[in-house]
């Protein structure tokens, strides 16, 4: 296993120490495996995809708007 540092802010840290049975190196072993996952499963998602990124960009802003409207 290989190891990464990991910058958090002074407040952070202090709100960590308020945890010590927490294993925080864990919590982001398993946060960056998440959005690994979920980077892995969109990549294959859109290999075969023909949208241009504007394409995309635009019909996210539409869908905003959508959500935005029915509230």
């Amino acid at each position: 296993m290989v190891n990464i540092t990991l910058s958090v802010s002074s407040e952070m840290k202090k709100e960590m120490g308020q945890f010590p049975e927490i294993n925080w190196s864990e919590i982001a072993r398993a946060a960056i495996k998440e959005r690994l996952e979920m980077l892995v499963k969109f990549k294959k998602f859109t290999e075969q995809s023909t949208m241009t990124e504007q394409e995309a960009v635009t019909l996210g802003r539409q869908l905003k708007q959508r959500v935005v409207a029915r509230r």
